[in-house]
């Protein structure tokens, strides 16, 4: 069993450098979705992999051979370490999950914050980038709205909400911008 306080530990780095919406809280955030989607669903998901492909899915695009080796210092098993690095990369948001966990997590970060999130996040993440507030809703409108989707149908419900949520507050802004 991963020793949690070492993962903390080994991923914050990683997330130093990334904006507000994407540090451990992030993190934080995406495993409290997967306690929302393991209440509502019958799913039987090895946790100790949903916890630290959540902890790697912010950056095993580009550092997956450093997170084998610390898992190696961890003295995981192998067949774990291939388990833990799948289901993080099934998590990105153009993937498409096969396994449980993978879908379990893949889903969680999707629903990530409830129904108001999508629309917090663009607009927080608009600001620390500069942009003007018609820029994040065209940047909103060409790849928040409408975009990805869930594979569990517990999150698909979840994901509706939200997008249904973020499309109406973007319409509405739109509408009073004009």
């Amino acid at each position: 069993m991963i020793n949690i306080e070492n993962l903390k530990e080994f991923a914050q780095p990683y997330y130093a450098k990334k904006d507000i919406m994407h540090n451990l809280c992030h993190i934080g955030r995406i495993l409290k979705s997967v306690e929302k989607l393991l209440e509502h669903g019958e799913y039987n998901v090895d946790m100790e992999i949903v916890t630290c492909a959540a902890y790697f899915h912010g950056f095993i695009y580009n550092s997956e051979k450093d997170i084998v080796e610390w898992l190696k210092t961890q003295e995981v098993a192998e067949d774990k370490i291939s388990k833990i690095i799948n289901a993080a990369w099934e998590a990105q948001k153009d993937k498409v999950p096969v396994t449980l966990e993978g879908k379990v997590l893949h889903d969680a970060y999707m629903t990530e914050g409830e129904k108001t999130y999508l629309v917090v996040k663009s607009l927080i993440i608009g600001c620390s980038k500069k942009q003007t507030l018609e820029e994040t809703i065209k940047y909103m409108e060409d790849n928040v709205l409408d975009k990805g989707s869930c594979y569990l149908p517990e999150a698909q419900e979840f994901y509706i909400e939200q997008q249904n949520y973020a499309k109406e507050f973007v319409h509405n802004l739109r509408d009073g911008l004009k």
